[in-house]
Formats: structure tokens, sequence, C-alpha cells
């Protein structure tokens, strides 16, 4: 099964990337006008990568989305499904750097444009991989590739049965859980240096109770306004940036 992946930044990230791309289609330019910039360096990576690039008329592109509401800028690779890790590989790769584990556990997330926005952040936060559970969760799609600007080529992300497992795994190899939630300690007054699991909980219900009671700690935002509730994906960046200033200060 292939998979579409729409976008000028997110096409050109794959290619970088060396993902397995079968095809790239490229909206013939208005006017007899030459392609530039990135879609001229998209081009230009695909013919050295020996892939495919086919010239079609914005009629068949919108045919390739489907119906997806996504802005595709006129570039859009057909590319082999999304490639899931394991949680070992995740713990491997922050060992192969060197670095205390920093990963996100995203307890039932639905939105595909969250998932996204917390995979571009994971990425420019060093975060070593994401876990997200196979049921009831979104799953990485066309959407979540095109919402991550290509941080989803570079991310790991591990798919579980089960999070608690996932969980029970985590601490038996040392790594701290920390529940992003209500409660009485703030994030900036809980030491969060050492190795890590960030849990961030769905966008209707927050973290379910078992995974919950499974966290070692809870950390909170504080809460200033009338709304007591912030987007998944921004609560996430707000954590994981307070986690990136403890180990820099560290």
């Amino acid at each position: 099964m292939s998979e579409i992946i729409a976008g000028r930044n997110a096409v050109l990230e794959a290619l970088k990337s060396g993902r397995e791309i079968e095809k790239i289609n490229i909206q013939k330019p208005e006017g007899g006008a030459h392609h530039s910039g990135s879609v001229k360096q998209i081009i230009a990576k695909a013919k050295e990568a020996k892939i495919p690039v086919y010239h079609s008329d914005k009629a068949f592109m919108d045919k390739l989305l489907d119906g997806a509401k996504v802005n595709c800028q006129g570039v859009i690779a057909t590319a082999s499904d999304f490639s899931y890790c394991s949680v070992d590989d995740i713990l491997a790769l922050a060992e192969s750097r060197g670095e205390k584990p920093f990963i996100i556990i995203l307890d039932g997330l639905e939105d595909p444009h969250n998932l996204g926005a917390v995979m571009r952040t994971a990425e420019c936060a060093g975060a070593h991989g994401i876990i997200i559970p196979k049921r009831r969760s979104v799953s990485v799609n066309e959407t979540v590739l095109k919402t991550s600007a290509g941080a989803a080529e570079h991310m790991l992300c591990a798919r579980v049965t089960n999070i608690g497992r996932a969980i029970d795994e985590l601490k038996n190899q040392g790594v701290w859980i920390y529940a992003c939630d209500m409660g009485d300690t703030f994030m900036y007054d809980q030491d969060m240096t050492g190795s890590c699991a960030i849990v961030i909980g769905s966008e209707g219900f927050g973290i379910s109770r078992l995974v919950r009671e499974k966290c070692d700690f809870v950390v909170s935002i504080p809460m200033k306004g009338k709304v007591n509730s912030l987007n998944a994906s921004n609560a996430a960046a707000i954590v994981m940036y307070e986690v990136v200033k403890q180990r820099l200060q560290a």
C-alpha cells in the first residue's frame, strides 16, 4: 500500500531522509512559466535518486489527494507506508547519541494536525521518539506528514498495542514517566533532567486513568486565564522545552 506526501517541504524532507519514494507529481506551471525555488530543488534531488517525476494538471493532483483537505503546493510524492519503529529502537537511538532518553507518549491523540505539530516540536527539541497506541488514536498519514513540515521523516515513532505496557517497559529501562495534567506540581518545580517520557492526553478526555496511575509524576502548566486547558500540541511543546531548558542548565 502506498502513501501520499503532500507539500513542498514535506516532499523535500522525505527526499533528504532517503525514504523510498515511488514517484513525484508536480503541477504544471501556468502560462509556460518555469519551475523555481524548492520545486526546482525537488526535481533535481528526484533526478539524482532516479525517482520518476511527472508533470500533471491540477485536476489530476486533486484526484491524487482523494478529497484530503491539504494544500499540496503543487507537489505530491507517492511513497511507501510510514515505517514505525519499536520502543527499543527509540532507546537505542538515545544510547547511540550518548544522551538520556527523551520520549513523548501520546495517549489517544485523535487530530492528525496535533500529531504533526507534536512531531515537529519533538524533532526540534531533540526528543528521541514518540509513542502512540494502535487503537483509538490517529496514525501517521498525509495530514500528519504535511503538518510536521518534514519532521516526521526524522522522528522515530513507535505504535504499540498497549500504552501501559510500553510505560512498564520504559520504567524497566530506568525512564521516569511524567504525566502532563492538572496537579499540585508545576513543571518548573519538577526535576526532569534524567531519562524521561512525557505523557500527553487526548484532546477531549486527557490522560486515561490507568495510564495516569502508571506515571511517576504529574506536572502542570500554570493557567492564569479563564480557559483552563491548552491544545494538546501546545501543551506538549511547552513541557518539551521545559525539559530542554532544564537539561541545558544542568
